[in-house]
């Protein structure tokens, strides 16, 4: 999504906006080859989640080709990288995705298909809050949001998507017990998140570490965003919250 240039007032911890949640960032980058425009088309009609559709008695289950035991949701997935690492390592588990930026999904399609993972992938190719209102209470069993966009710039911090907000969406949609987990390489939105979990009552911060212990949860696997800040002399944070029962 194109960034809007008006200025929004600044986001102060543990405040919650009485504005609907949105997205921002661009949407398409540069323009896709026929073979990526006709796997975005056959792909995606094959993975999409369709939001005008009630879920059948089964639930989320039911919507994954292969059977399932889990079901987690990649917020931002970028690329696809860690969605299909995770499918890869935990056969058990379905992964749901929301991504706006229609050139990460082509290549999360891409990456799908070549491991043959689309049985245990379902994507939503837009923005994630009308996913979050579809998705039925207590229906995911982890979460991750890696490496959002930060909007470094302070009259645009209303912008970053992970806030107080979205932490009332994910407490109804997490199981209790069940992980979400978010990274950035942006220090004071890592500040900023850390905070906003020890703020919220349906949260407890269960594990936080930085590009210096990296190994401190070995199923997190590096990403190319981490590997460029890294490049950049930028330390990562990473946090894990746990949903209270």
């Amino acid at each position: 999504m194109t960034c809007e240039e008006e200025n929004l007032p600044d986001a102060h911890l543990g405040e919650r906006s009485e504005s609907p949640l949105r997205s921002f960032g661009r949407r398409r980058g540069r323009k896709l080859s026929p073979r990526q425009s006709s796997l975005l088309t056959s792909g995606l009609e094959r993975l999409r989640l369709d939001l005008s559709q009630p879920l059948g008695d089964q639930g989320l289950s039911s919507l994954f080709a292969d059977p399932v035991e889990e079901i987690w949701l990649e917020i931002g997935f970028g690329a696809g990288e860690h969605l299909i690492w995770q499918a890869e390592h935990n056969s058990h588990a379905g992964i749901a995705g929301a991504e706006p930026y229609v050139n990460g999904v082509v290549a999360a399609l891409s990456g799908l298909e070549a491991r043959q993972l689309q049985g245990r992938a379902r994507l939503h190719a837009d923005d994630v809050h009308p996913l979050l209102e579809w998705l039925p209470p207590a229906s995911l069993s982890r979460a991750f949001m890696l490496f959002p966009d930060p909007w470094p710039k302070k009259r645009h911090r209303a912008r970053r998507l992970f806030s107080p907000a979205l932490l009332d969406k994910m407490a109804r949609l997490l199981r209790p017990g069940a992980e979400f987990r978010f990274a950035s390489d942006i220090a004071d939105y890592a500040e900023a998140a850390i905070e906003h979990a020890l703020h919220h009552p349906d949260f407890e911060l269960a594990l936080t570490f930085t590009s210096a212990n990296r190994d401190a949860l070995p199923d997190w696997p590096i990403t190319r965003y981490e590997t460029k800040a890294g490049r950049a002399g930028r330390s990562s944070t990473f946090i894990v919250l746990k949903r209270k029962p």
